[in-house]
């Protein structure tokens, strides 16, 4: 899935619960993610040695200088099959 797929995704699900635009759901994903140009919430935080950390899906971290991902147990059941 590419930004585009992600923000039309998001979009779609958010649309049960208001009345989001995909041009607001981008704006927020490249402010989470960043852009080219831009770092995004995530990489700022990884820069300044924090951890990011996102209850049930997982936590961004840095490891040895790269940024990475520890999946969360939600996630990982969820992808195992064995919820949802």
């Amino acid at each position: 899935m590419d930004r585009s797929g992600l923000v039309e995704a998001v979009t779609h699900m958010a649309a049960n619960g208001g009345d989001l635009s995909s041009e607001e759901v981008g704006r927020v994903v490249d402010a989470l993610f960043g852009t080219i140009d831009r770092a995004g919430a995530i990489a700022e935080a990884l820069r300044a040695g924090k951890t990011v950390t996102l209850t049930g899906f997982g936590s961004f971290h840095q490891e040895d200088g790269e940024a990475g991902l520890r999946p969360g147990k939600a996630l990982n059941e969820f992808v195992h099959g064995q919820v949802g």
